[in-house]
């Protein structure tokens, strides 16, 4: 079973940057579709942002789409959420998640993803 650990996580102003990791325990990461998902208090859990196996498709939510980055580098089998433009509203605790091989990488729900993350807060101030 695969085991996923975020990093990257931290306190950043209100326009700045910052970049999660994924780190996969296993070189066949390269055959998961994996989401970038986030959780604020008292908010469900939302997907912002998900990639194929390939990196051919890419899913971003309207809310991130244009600021957040999902890519993905196989032979570190890790994935990468390059977040720019950060706003107060993206402050959250932020988990990788990846659906079992070869399964379609369009699932937006929390339910259909397999194996999670131990997650990793972002907090943008003012």
């Amino acid at each position: 079973q695969v085991q996923l650990v975020e990093s990257g996580g931290g306190l950043v102003q209100a326009g700045g940057s910052l970049r999660l990791s994924c780190a996969a325990s296993e070189r066949t990461f390269t055959t998961y579709p994996v989401g970038w998902f986030r959780q604020a208090p008292g908010k469900e859990r939302e997907l912002v942002s998900g990639i194929s196996r390939s990196g051919g498709y890419k899913y971003y939510s309207d809310s991130v789409k244009g600021r957040f980055t999902i890519s993905r580098d196989d032979a570190k089998a890790t994935v990468y959420l390059q977040m720019s433009s950060l706003k107060l509203e993206d402050t959250a605790v932020y988990y990788c998640a990846a659906r079992r091989p070869f399964t379609s990488p369009t699932a937006t729900r929390a339910a259909d993803y397999d194996y999670w993350g131990q997650g990793t807060q972002v907090t943008v101030s003012s």
